[in-house]
């Protein structure tokens, strides 16, 4: 029987639902919380934010494992709303410039070296650049794209996986 805090080879059980809570469990909530008022209107937003990692990514297995249940979540939830006037997507960044990512892998690393060398733009994305997509999801335009990943990654799921 696994234990809250029992290890399977490098992967901490408590750090998974920790991870899972916050990138899963968050989400879920707020689209709970959302979804009456846009049921009500016959339309709405619905964009989550995955991560690259969901393609195979070493020493990333909790916050994969979340983020790759929130694309499997996004796909569901697009089916089920798709006749309400309700697009649900989600937006899967790369290596961003964020204090999480520096922390991981700072500037000049060998560790930032390596995240780039499978990055064909060969640097590091932008809050903005991530943002831009997201944004585009949310306009009343995107009425026919649901379902999706987009992946903002600067060319890093190409061969991924």
């Amino acid at each position: 029987m696994l234990t809250r805090f029992a290890r399977i080879g490098s992967i901490d059980l408590d750090d998974l639902f920790e991870t899972y809570d916050l990138n899963v469990r968050t989400a879920v909530q707020v689209v709970q919380a959302a979804l009456p008022g846009m049921l009500a209107a016959g339309w709405g937003r619905i964009v989550n934010v995955t991560s690259l990692t969901t393609l195979g990514t070493p020493e990333r297995t909790p916050y994969a494992a979340a983020k790759a249940a929130l694309e499997t979540a996004t796909r569901i939830w697009a089916g089920e709303l798709a006749s309400t006037g309700i697009t649900v997507n989600a937006v899967a960044p790369g290596p961003t410039e964020t204090e999480m990512y520096r922390e991981r892998s700072p500037q000049g690393s060998e560790r930032e070296h390596h995240m780039l060398g499978t990055i064909p733009m060969r640097r590091v994305g932008k809050p903005h650049e991530i943002a831009h997509a997201i944004c585009a999801l949310l306009d009343e335009d995107a009425g026919y794209l649901t379902g999706q990943i987009i992946r903002v990654d600067g060319g890093g799921s190409i061969s991924a996986a």
